[in-house]
């Protein structure tokens, strides 16, 4: 049997949800996959404001819906199923316009048998923003999915300023999924180099494993542990969450960022001899 091209390689994964078929992908390639899920999503707290927003979208449908993630997608239609309202709310999503930041959200749409209307320009809020300035949203209606630890002032003022009334919503939250002696584990191993690459596919992963560090008192021995590993990013949202710690990507997928295309950047990558100083 021939050896894949990343026999002998460790990488760590701190994804949750998809965590064992990125894992399965990497190790097809050969690798060792260290698992550390470093972050869990689960329903909103209080879903009363949900439910209210799901009513209000049933009974009057907005001119325009914002999909940021396909996680949100998914969490609404189960909400809206647990609440005897599943039809009605896919029924709904067929009259709204539907935007979509990436290929996430429009996958989860295609599950309902829908299809998105637009995709964004960009997979990210400066995107949807450009894709959407041409336009006249005059007195528009536009629900917003928004997602955990970002309210997105940025896209509801822009959607604002050009006259539209934004309807925003979040439907679920994020929480710590490994506890902290696991995520220390996983800064032993990145300090003692035994890991190639770490593959981040959010934010939030990056901001819990800096947390715990912090409450450790190694956050300065863990920045100088991750600028001497290859730091891959999903997507430019989590690559430029890894430059404002000071840290590089050095492996992003071109255009496409979603799971297959960073196991092929990191495939790529690690075939490719790092040139010496």
């Amino acid at each position: 049997m021939t050896a894949g091209a990343l026999s002998g390689r460790r990488i760590a994964l701190p994804e949750h949800r998809e965590l064992d078929r990125l894992a399965r992908m990497l190790e097809a390639e050969g690798a060792e996959a260290v698992r550390c899920p470093l972050v869990a999503m689960r329903d909103a707290p209080d879903p009363a404001p949900v439910i209210a927003w799901i009513e209000r979208f049933i009974a009057a449908p907005p001119d325009d819906l914002i999909l940021m993630t396909g996680e949100g997608v998914r969490r609404l239609h189960a909400l809206a199923e647990r609440s005897g309202k599943g039809p009605a709310f896919v029924a709904a999503l067929r009259t709204a316009r539907k935007v979509v930041r990436g290929p996430k959200p429009g996958q989860a749409l295609r599950e309902l048998g829908l299809r998105e209307d637009v995709r964004a320009a960009a997979p990210t809020t400066d995107g949807v923003i450009a894709t959407l300035a041409a336009e006249d949203l005059r007195a528009r209606r536009v629900g917003v999915q928004l997602y955990p630890d970002n309210p997105n002032a940025r896209l509801i003022d822009f959607l604002r300023g050009a006259g539209a009334e934004p309807e925003p919503v979040l439907p679920y939250a994020y929480a710590s999924d490994a506890d902290d002696r696991r995520v220390g584990a996983l800064i032993d191993e990145l300090a003692e180099g035994r890991i190639d690459v770490i593959a981040f596919t959010s934010s939030p992963q990056i901001e819990r494993l800096f947390e715990v560090a912090k409450r450790a008192g190694r956050e300065d021995g863990l920045v100088s542990a991750l600028k001497r590993t290859r730091l891959a990013a999903i997507g430019p949202v989590t690559a430029a969450a890894l430059t404002r710690r000071g840290l590089a990507a050095e492996i992003v997928p071109a255009g496409r960022y979603f799971m297959k295309p960073l196991v092929t950047a990191i495939v790529a990558a690690l075939s490719t001899p790092v040139a010496s100083v």
